[in-house]
């Protein structure tokens, strides 16, 4: 028997949190028992929370509980098998993955591979698949143990980064000559301008004043402009909206300062909105809003590409952002360790409220 402990949210009031201690069970055949010992948490994971319910995205149905009130809100990290039941995993063996805010989950591995596994248990089985994925770190070669914070950090944004830049190039920018990103400074906004660096187009910034200088600083933008002097843009330059933000009032403004020229309006998240764009009930002139989605981009690249070339690509890309990120002379990201959960419960408070520095990276150890 296992006591096991978790983080759980009250669906309505995604600020309050309450910890739950269970036994688990024996294991049954065909399932395996790992224990969660580093989690990441950024606004990302609040968003994930925001739109739990969305009916294409579903985030509060990958780890059920047993009352429909509260969810685990799911966050990126690293287990490793405590015990199983199936061929193919060994005890001490430690994977990458999607967990709940818990000390342990219970998986089903099927499609076992050198790579690693899909958890296969019933629940999971229509929701996005490259949420089941599970990496072997032995196997993965964009792992390196001193990353592992950063990693669990910045890979699941930057695979919203790197394939958003691509989805851009893909589409030739829509015509654009300007790129607008709001919350600039958001990881995921940042991580997609890296990825753009070298492109020939113009790429500018919308943060708040208290975050300027720091998205200045970053010195991938050409430009930054706060959200008040957004109306200082030249409204005549093809332009294509990133809105990182979600924020209804923004877009609106958006679309009316540039009109016609506004050439496309991609919906990739929602920084300063708990509401998805899909209930934002706005009449907009020009280009309506597009929600961007990575895993469609992920299944197109695979078909063009092969896994094994996106996989590459991506890797070389991200070991590149790792290292921009943490560099120590000049880093875009500082790394502060939360140990246990009453301390992750102060945490999720401050996120969901937006209590955060954009320099900030949060990580949860000791659960």
């Amino acid at each position: 028997m296992t006591q096991t402990q978790s983080l759980q949210t009250d669906k309505s009031d995604l600020a309050r949190t309450r910890i739950v201690t269970q036994t688990q069970g024996d294991l049954q055949p065909g399932e395996a028992l790992l224990k969660i010992h580093r989690l990441a948490l950024t606004t990302n994971n609040i968003t994930y929370a925001a739109f739990g319910d969305t009916p294409h995205l579903r985030y509060w149905n990958y780890f059920p509980t047993d009352d429909a009130a509260w969810g685990h809100m799911p966050a990126w990290g690293f287990a490793e098998v405590v015990s199983t039941t199936v061929e193919g995993l060994a005890v001490g063996e430690r994977f990458y993955g999607y967990w709940p805010i818990a000390s342990h989950l219970v998986v089903k591995p099927v499609r076992i591979t050198e790579r690693g596994f899909y958890d296969g248990s019933e629940h999971r089985l229509d929701l996005v698949s490259a949420y089941n994925q599970y990496q072997r770190n032995s196997t993965d070669a964009a792992y390196r143990p001193e990353n592992e914070d950063y990693q669990m950090l910045l890979r699941p944004l930057f695979i919203t980064s790197f394939m958003l830049a691509d989805y851009l190039e893909d589409n030739r920018f829509f015509d654009a000559k300007r790129v607008l990103v709001s919350s600039a400074s958001s990881k995921t906004a940042f991580g997609t301008v890296f990825c753009l660096q070298d492109k020939d187009i113009e790429v500018v910034g919308i943060t708040s004043a208290s975050n300027q200088a720091y998205v200045d600083g970053l010195g991938c933008y050409q430009k930054s402009v706060t959200y008040d002097q957004l109306e200082t843009l030249d409204p005549s330059v093809p332009t294509l909206y990133v809105d990182f933000s979600g924020n209804a009032d923004l877009r609106q403004r958006v679309h009316a300062h540039f009109g016609n020229a506004l050439v496309h309006d991609c919906y990739a998240g929602s920084a300063h909105s708990q509401d998805h764009i899909s209930e934002q009930q706005l009449v907009l002139s020009g280009p309506q809003p597009q929600s961007y989605f990575a895993p469609n981009q992920i299944r197109k690249r695979n078909a063009d590409w092969g896994p094994a070339e996106v996989t590459r690509r991506f890797n070389e890309a991200q070991l590149s952002f790792i290292q921009r990120v943490s560099d120590t002379e000049s880093p875009w990201l500082e790394l502060e360790t939360h140990q246990g959960l009453e301390a992750t419960q102060a945490l999720v408070d401050t996120l969901v409220n937006g209590r955060i520095a954009p320099i900030d990276g949060h990580v949860v150890t000791d659960i």
